[in-house]
């Protein structure tokens, strides 16, 4: 079992915050904060050190960071700093408004850690799976068309299309909120609805593939191997 310090890339340009949240979350057991103020320093930590996580500050995620980060090697969850106002911007697994609760950060934090461990590890990962006109590969992180197009998923993306192949193509709401995010029952949160909404806005010229139903969501076609 792995017992090393989770590796957290925290990447905002307030230096007041991004010094108290390093040390508050040096003061946690098993998380190791790298702090760094733009971009280009934490392109170069992750070339260098690599990171488990990211904590990104919004506005940098606006300028076109994430997908520098996935490519820079960044294959962990990505929590967005939004400051008060600012829409939510495409590619984080979750976020948070500014100003920061220690609290809130760390349980979302440890959950989407926790839920990337355990997806990791679990069977089926490796599969690949047909979903309707798609190939799904949960392991490589995205869906191939018919025609070859490849169509890269999130992190989270990625785990709640495998969370419902699991449970055989249909799941609760909060089912879905448990296995993928951690989240207990009851937890108000438009973070699932966030995420398949976008997935949806992935697939808009080709075939539905999450469906909403009464309590929960499947999906259109049922999983069969590939």
């Amino acid at each position: 079992m792995d017992t090393a310090p989770k590796r957290i890339l925290l990447i905002d340009m307030d230096d007041i915050l991004r010094r108290t949240l390093a040390e508050q979350l040096s003061a946690q057991d098993g998380l190791r904060p790298f702090p760094v103020a733009s971009g280009e320093e934490a392109l170069a930590h992750l070339a260098m050190h690599g990171a488990d996580a990211a904590l990104l500050d919004a506005t940098l995620a606006a300028q076109g960071l994430i997908p520098a980060l996935r490519a820079g090697g960044l294959s962990g969850p990505l929590l967005l700093l939004l400051p008060v106002g600012m829409g939510v911007p495409i590619g984080g697994d979750d976020h948070l408004t500014k100003p920061i609760r220690l609290g809130t950060l760390l349980t979302r934090l440890k959950a989407l850690l926790n839920q990337t461990d355990t997806q990791s590890a679990s069977a089926g990962m490796d599969d690949i799976l047909s979903l309707g006109p798609y190939r799904f590969l949960p392991a490589a992180k995205r869906l191939e068309t018919l025609d070859g197009t490849r169509i890269r998923l999130t992190e989270k993306e990625t785990q709640i299309l495998n969370h419902l192949c699991r449970r055989g193509g249909t799941a609760p709401r909060e089912d879905i909120l448990d296995g993928v995010w951690g989240y207990g029952a009851g937890i108000n949160t438009h973070t699932l609805e966030t995420h398949i909404y976008r997935l949806r806005r992935k697939l808009a010229a080709g075939q539905p593939l999450v469906m909403r139903i009464e309590g929960g969501y499947r999906l259109a076609t049922a999983p069969v191997p590939a």
